[in-house]
């Protein structure tokens, strides 16, 4: 049980004690969490686009810092404490991230931070400490704020009830979607990847006359801002954007250049979006450096404000193959997580619930509380011009009588006393009274008095048309097209119009074949007791390897760096790998633990090149006996595939027991088993079924407690 106390004094609390159950209490604790992390923190609203910290951001910067696009560059370090004073009382660390990504243009698709100084790079750089950089806003997160001052959107009061802010920003383009987002919640994550903007603003157009139409026509696929490659179909799209999840396969785009003599330069000009250029250079690096790719020579990266990734290639190499194995071994290739999860209105307008939405269902949600937003602008506007037409209504009422009016005024006791006197001579209200009082005379002279006409005349027929336009839904949507297009040309004006990632449902470069990479050259892998492996070209006395104190050869395999070793553990898993894949060295080698995924205690008990110079290519039967006296027999063609660091199971050894012999056995061997006590047998191989599958196998040897098989060994029919 535990004890829930109330605010108060200790008298108080203890007076006001009560016990609740230890599972309720802890359950009602994490919902709350959960809940605050879904609404609050990790996920973006479909109306903006905006996680509560970017949104916070933005407004501080519009609202308190009046960090427009045309103000001077202020220091970040003002706009993280802003921020984290009146709106978001988190860390500062993860109130600047979230502004440095805004404003970094190889993260979002369309920034809306204007960073001056050091804010991180496409290599991964981190960006300076926010007391060196400064920002603003840029031109098109205005567009997200520009109306927040007209009553268009809801607000709540800041952590404190000191200050109040926005619940959603009066967004006027689909910002989840050109952006997108990313974040991790409790029971729940989204992935939306950026989209170019023009598409997504001509899909929303063309939402507007058709409730049925396909944003597909006008949206090709995710567009990132590191460009790259998109490598799925039109119907791959559409069942992603449809059900709003999936996954995508992204890749770095190449060219080549000649240099004559058959020399030939790949340049990488793209990569893939959230991969860090030089982490990419890297991994490229370390293919060279194992010569997992003999083709490859060498790698610089010569980026300046464009990618450039050169490879240097031998002559007469085919660039198409060497990009295959990179695209299979490094970064150069991604999948991109699609999950449309956001956070969508509810009647309750402080209250947001998470929902996955498909494609057409965003554009949909944007464009009601488009619509519901340029309907509260224009109510807004709509009072506030009849406010100041019943204003210049008062004063062109004076007009007539000014000379009166100031005589009023005149013999008046201040200000209250002049403006009932007003009120009850002309017929005016309070409002009315109190602007004539704080208007100076000289704009009431006649010059003045035709401006007021004038500005009258103008008020009221802005009011009536705007009275129109609220009356008819078919304007309001109008209105809210013809903003659109207008935005649409600004797209233009940016430079966001032309698309960065291309789309390509297929691909004619070849399949990736792994034997196309290795170099063939006859090799040695020596095991030794200990479990140490390594690779030679040479070898003429495997005692004279160099091995660590104590160490001896367990097995020597020979053959091809294109043929496969197959090693068997005690614990019955067999390990399959490449001959090439063998850490070549002169020293001790690499543990074989390094290679594989090996259990505690597990250890090698022999190993077989599948050269079939060396072992026969299919057909051979292999003998296994373990320290139980268990035998059993097993096909070695179900190993003649490279498994993963996992292995494959050949063997089912019962808790406490291991393999402790493993030898290809042919048909009329005799099997002899040796255990602690002295004891021995002989039988014929056949008298042991070969199993389809791992399994225990048969009685071998009938063993007294405590005694145990310690050794196991085959005669061919020409030594019975």
């Amino acid at each position: 049980m535990a004890k829930r106390r109330t605010p108060g004094g200790a008298q108080q609390a203890l007076a006001f004690e009560a016990e609740v159950a230890l599972p309720e209490e802890a359950r009602r604790l994490y919902l709350n969490y959960a809940l605050s992390v879904i609404t609050s923190r990790a996920l973006p609203d479909v109306r903006d686009g905006l996680k509560p910290v970017q949104r916070r951001i933005l407004f501080a910067m519009y609202q308190n810092l009046h960090l427009t696009p045309d103000a001077k560059f202020k220091k970040s370090a003002s706009v993280v404490g802003d921020v984290i004073g009146k709106y978001h009382p988190h860390g500062d660390v993860a109130i600047y991230d979230a502004m440095v990504r805004m404003a970094q243009p190889f993260s979002l698709r369309a920034p809306l931070v204007d960073g001056h100084g050091n804010f991180g790079s496409l290599d991964g750089d981190a960006a300076a400490a926010y007391r060196y950089t400064e920002a603003r806003l840029r031109p098109l997160a205005m567009e997200l704020l520009s109306e927040i001052r007209k009553k268009t959107v809801d607000w709540r009061p800041n952590f404190d009830g000191v200050h109040s802010e926005p619940i959603v920003l009066p967004a006027r383009f689909p910002n989840l979607l050109v952006n997108g987002a990313t974040g991790i919640a409790v029971g729940m994550a989204t992935s939306i990847p950026p989209h170019n903007p023009a598409e997504v603003l001509d899909a929303a157009i063309a939402a507007i006359d058709d409730v049925d139409a396909d944003p597909l026509k006008q949206i090709k696929g995710p567009d990132f801002p590191t460009g790259g490659l998109l490598l799925s179909s039109k119907l791959e799209l559409r069942e992603i954007y449809e059900s709003g999840q999936g996954t995508l396969k992204l890749r770095g785009e190449y060219r080549m250049e000649e240099k004559g003599r058959g020399v030939v330069t790949v340049v990488i000009t793209s990569v893939p979006y959230g991969v860090a250029k030089a982490s990419l250079v890297e991994k490229i690096a370390e293919v060279i450096i194992s010569r997992k790719l003999a083709a490859l020579v060498d790698v610089r990266d010569e980026s300046t404000d464009d990618v450039r990734i050169v490879l240097e290639l031998k002559r007469d190499t085919d660039p198409a193959l060497v990009m295959t194995y990179l695209y299979k071994h490094t970064p150069l290739q991604t999948t991109v997580p699609v999950n449309l999860t956001c956070l969508v209105p509810t009647a309750n307008p402080e209250v947001a619930e998470p929902a996955r939405l498909g494609l057409k269902a965003i554009l949909r949600h944007f464009l009601d509380f488009r619509f519901a937003t340029v309907r509260r602008r224009f109510e807004f506007e709509l009072e506030d011009l009849r406010t100041r037409i019943h204003l210049l209504e008062g004063f062109v009422l004076i007009f007539d009588g000014l000379d009166e009016a100031i005589r009023i005024i005149r013999a008046s006791d201040g200000k209250a006393d002049s403006a009932a006197k007003l009120i009850k001579r002309f017929g005016l209200d309070a409002e009315q009274a109190d602007a004539i009082l704080e208007t100076k005379l000289y704009r009431l002279a006649r010059i003045e008095i035709e401006a007021i006409r004038k500005e009258l005349r103008e008020k009221k027929a802005e009011a009536a048309k705007i009275d129109a336009i609220l009356k008819s839904g078919a304007q309001l949507w109008g209105v809210v097209q013809r903003e659109l297009v207008e935005l649409r040309g600004l797209i233009r004006t940016l430079g966001l119009e032309k698309r960065r990632t291309k789309v390509a449902a297929g691909t004619d470069e070849p399949e990736y074949d792994e034997d196309a990479f290795i170099q063939y050259e006859e090799t040695y892998a020596v095991l030794t007791a200990d479990g140490w492996i390594k690779r030679q070209r040479e070898l003429k006395d495997p005692n004279q390897t160099r091995l660590r104190e104590g160490d001896s050869v367990q097995v020597v395999l020979q053959g091809s760096t294109k043929e496969l070793a197959v090693l068997l553990s005690n614990r019955g898993s067999a390990y399959v790998l490449r001959l090439n894949d063998v850490p070549p060295s002169t020293g001790y080698g690499e543990p074989v633990q390094k290679l594989f995924k090996f259990s505690d205690g597990e250890k090698v008990v022999t190993a077989l090149s599948l050269d079939p110079r060396v072992t026969e290519p299919e057909g051979v039967v292999l003998l296994a006996a373990m320290r139980s006296g268990l035998v059993l027999r097993l096909s070695l063609d179900t190993f003649r595939e490279a498994t993963t660091r996992s292995g494959r199971r050949y063997a089912k050894p019962a808790e406490g027991d291991e393999v402790v012999f493993v030898a290809p056995c042919a048909d009329g061997d005799v099997v002899a088993l040796a255990s602690e006590s002295g004891r021995a047998i002989l039988f014929d191989s056949s008298e042991v079924p070969v199993l389809s599958g791992p399994g225990r196998g048969v009685l071998g040897l009938k063993l007294t407690a405590g005694d145990r098989v310690v050794g196991a060994s085959l005669f061919g029919a020409d030594e019975k």
